[in-house]
């Protein structure tokens, strides 16, 4: 019988359903294109702020880095970059980007009366020099908005006229007055006054707006203080573009723009009390060496900052290396409990203990001078002297924690059998410590040493918690203390309190910091390799 060869079936391809082909998409892409999509909203905001404030570099760099996030992101060579760009993001936003704008601010006269452009300055002089004209009506009054854009609507007569501070006054035909007030003005909507008096920053911006009453800038411009009556003001300075002056029309008195120093110089050497930013080289870092005002108080500051540092270091090294000796010995019952007594000020906010010492440490009532000393009179924080004494023994109770701690941990790492043999060749308690367990323990906390240092050289807390820097010199008007570090002496200088802002001194200062520090610690640190080799 003849064989028959019967060819197998095909296979059937698998169906494939919707879901599968949605799922064959990947959520992990429809993730990352949903989270693309929200950084590409933000970095566009971003880039939009910027143009709006005419921030072009910072443009530029949100432009940059958002065409390389959507490259980077998108593409399937850049797999390490998809792990290392945030983070390279955020360090050059918060670090180089502040580090940068740091430096450029020490170069400028940026500060109280110098933070302005010098168009924006000029709007300023004329607002500020701003009187009521003589005569001028009291203008029954109505705010308005066209598009989110602030007006006034005033009833002249039987008129209503009505302007923005781009747009001067125009009469408005059809517009309705009731009780006196303009209610409803074609081309605009009213704003009830009820909204302007629950809204604050709309106050701000209705007392700030100016509408001129003309094309004529010399006829003034109608400004008020209620929002419910307006009057015509003029500024008595007059404002050549071409020359670059200010005429006072009262006096005759000419002010020239000097933009060698941002300001606006009169023959006298007077100046404005409003000028503009502009770079100004090393002044500022001259300042600090040269000036009087600055000099002497500053060099007072340094000293001072210096002797903190050093002394906290070392006095809660020592105290906190003995409390670790003492209860490293077996022979103490109860160490556990001793030892966690001991770093409970380590565990507390470092502000909260300072304000509690403070209060502790009053003249008048604090408990330090009523309990302990009798009712002594002892003006711990008052006198130039004892004011450092209590920061340092503040400190002390703050930072010898820390050092417990460490020394604690570095005595339980040393070799036991190095011990015993230098026992067993004679070597005494007091001849260990100095030859063994000392030089031991500074190989491991030499660089937490320098760490520390850098710590207290810039530990704003403690200074500002406990004495805000103060007592105040008596022999300097710049408002230093004689417990200010530079960092406290800086955060003065740039006017965060409320004084006179001196923003380009505050950088200036904030880079000879850095430079300090960074100069001992690498100092610091190449001296511990002695250590290592000892």
């Amino acid at each position: 019988m003849p064989s028959t060869t019967v060819d197998a079936p095909a296979p059937t391809p698998p169906r494939t359903s919707h879901a599968r082909r949605w799922t064959g998409i990947g959520w992990g892409f429809i993730a990352k294109l949903a989270l693309m999509m929200l950084v590409n909203a933000f970095g566009l905001a971003a880039i939009l702020s910027a143009v709006n404030a005419e921030a072009w570099g910072i443009m530029t760099a949100a432009i940059v880095l958002l065409v390389a996030a959507d490259w980077i992101y998108f593409s399937k060579r850049a797999v390490p970059l998809k792990y290392i760009f945030p983070g390279l993001v955020f360090l050059l936003v918060f670090q180089l980007f502040t580090m940068a704008y740091t430096g450029y601010v020490a170069f400028t006269n940026y500060g109280t009366g110098h933070n302005l452009s010098q168009e924006q300055a000029v709007d300023a002089v004329l607002i500020q020099n701003e009187k009521k004209v003589d005569g001028s009506p009291s203008y029954p009054l109505t705010i308005i908005q066209d598009r989110g854009t602030l007006g006034f609507a005033i009833v002249d007569g039987d008129v209503v006229k009505a302007g923005t501070a781009e747009q001067p006054l125009q009469e408005v035909p059809d517009a309705t007055i009731e009780g006196g007030r303009a209610t409803s003005v074609p081309g605009f909507e009213v704003i009830p006054t009820s909204d302007i008096y629950t809204n604050q920053q709309l106050q701000k911006d209705v007392v700030v707006l100016r509408v001129p009453v003309s094309d004529d800038a010399d006829e003034g411009s109608i400004r008020t203080q209620d929002a419910t009556t307006g009057a015509i003001y003029r500024s008595t300075m007059v404002w050549d573009e071409g020359a670059q002056t200010f005429t006072n029309v009262d006096t005759g008195v000419v002010y020239v723009a000097d933009s060698s120093v941002g300001s606006f110089v009169a023959e006298d050497g007077s100046t404005l009390p409003v000028g503009w930013h502009v770079v100004v080289g090393f002044d500022n870092f001259v300042k600090a060496f040269t000036d009087k005002n600055y000099s002497e108080a500053l060099l007072k500051v340094t000293a001072w900052t210096f002797a903190f540092a050093i002394l906290t270091v070392l006095s809660s090294f020592f105290v906190g290396l003995i409390l670790a000796i003492i209860f490293n010995d077996d022979r103490i019952r109860g160490r556990k409990i001793w030892r966690t007594l001991f770093i409970l000020p380590y565990a507390f906010p470092a502000f909260m203990s300072a304000l509690l010492w403070k209060g502790m440490l009053n003249r008048t009532y604090g408990v330090i001078n009523d309990w302990f000393l009798f009712g002594l009179d002892v003006p711990w924080l008052s006198d130039p002297t004892m004011a450092r004494v209590s920061v340092l023994m503040v400190n002390l109770w703050l930072s010898y924690p820390y050092w417990f701690l460490v020394c604690t941990g570095a005595l339980q790492s040393l070799s036991k059998e190095t011990m015993e043999a230098s026992r067993i060749d004679g070597a005494g308690a007091t001849r260990q410590f100095r030859s063994i367990t000392l030089p031991l323990l500074l190989i491991s906390t030499a660089p937490l040493a320098i760490a520390s240092f850098a710590f207290n050289f810039n530990n704003f807390t403690i200074i500002w918690m406990l004495t805000g820097g103060g007592p105040p010199m008596a022999d300097s008007n710049t408002g230093l203390g004689y417990t200010d570090l530079l960092i406290s002496a800086i955060y003065k200088i740039s006017g965060v309190q409320g004084g006179k802002a001196d923003y380009g001194l505050a950088s200036a200062l904030s880079i000879l910091v850095f430079i300090v520090v960074g100069v001992v610690s690498a100092i610091a640190f190449r001296q511990t390799k002695k250590l290592e080799e000892f």
